[in-house]
């Protein structure tokens, strides 16, 4: 038997209480096509433990966008997603970062895409404190519902190549957000975050934003938008694609998929093209 045909099935503790059907039925999916090894950690020290000592065996997540994360992250501490490719079956209340990389719904769907699927490169976005981005990385951070709703389109045509154009966006940009002195509606205080972008600036401190997004592209550049606070008439976001994101001002929260970091006064996100494997359907 390959190593392709065994396979070391992590599930998650929230999985298992939330959602025990799915959970069930997932393992029987897999282990009518594979040689399967179950492991049930009660928490991230065992869940780490578990995918260190998965020998040749494949790895194979049960469980929601935190345990997809937490595998990763473990795989990107060891040195070990250039040669491990990770599957995940989606089992819980959060799916959007599963459900944005391809990863079929339902326990059923998303085993048989372990067994029968192919890997994916993708790249991967890592911060200064070896911290993991697989999908949005937000600032300041907002809910999961929401991120997924107003997440920046990875292929969108309104992306720019390079920065030859910045220095004109940033007067443009000035011109908006300097009016955001005047008195406007309740709600959240604009942010006050210096972005730059492989080393040149996109927005200073006296240009207040609404928010910044960055997420990992295809081709070794992460997306970034900027999105200036605006009054009356509404503000034109600010694209760019970069390797490098640096991102300082006074302390700020960011949410990184399904986790919130923070509180830092800076913090850089480089891109690793190709870094990781996602098992796909072909």
């Amino acid at each position: 038997m390959s190593a392709r045909d065994q396979l070391l099935v992590v599930i998650d503790s929230v999985a298992r209480r939330t959602d025990g059907e799915s959970v069930r039925i997932a393992k029987d999916v897999l282990g009518a096509g594979a040689a399967v090894r179950v492991c049930l950690p009660e928490g991230p020290e065992e869940f780490a433990k578990a995918l260190a000592r998965r020998g040749a065996r494949r790895p194979v997540v049960i469980g929601d966008d935190r345990a997809l994360l937490r595998a990763v992250a473990a795989l990107h501490r060891e040195r070990e997603l250039g040669s491990c490719a990770v599957s995940v079956v989606p089992v819980g209340a959060v799916q959007v970062l599963s459900r944005s990389l391809g990863v079929p719904a339902g326990p059923v769907a998303a085993a048989r895409a372990v067994l029968e699927g192919a890997e994916r490169r993708l790249d991967l976005l890592v911060d200064d404190s070896d911290g993991v981005v697989l999908g949005n990385l937000r600032i300041p951070p907002v809910t999961a519902s929401a991120s997924a709703s107003a997440a920046p389109s990875a292929s969108g045509s309104t992306a720019m190549d390079g920065h030859p154009w910045l220095r004109t966006c940033q007067s443009f940009v000035r011109t908006l957000a300097r009016p955001s002195r005047v008195a406007s509606a309740p709600g959240p205080a604009p942010a006050r975050l210096r972005v730059e972008a492989d080393g040149v600036l996109v927005v200073d401190l006296d240009q207040p934003v609404e928010g910044v997004s960055v997420r990992p592209g295809a081709d070794g550049f992460a997306e970034v938008e900027v999105r200036p606070t605006s009054v009356g008439a509404a503000a034109e976001a600010l694209r760019v694609r970069a390797r490098t994101i640096t991102v300082s001002g006074a302390d700020f929260r960011y949410r990184a998929d399904a986790v919130v970091g923070g509180p830092v006064r800076t913090r850089t996100w480089s891109v690793r093209a190709h870094a990781w494997g996602l098992i796909l359907p072909r």
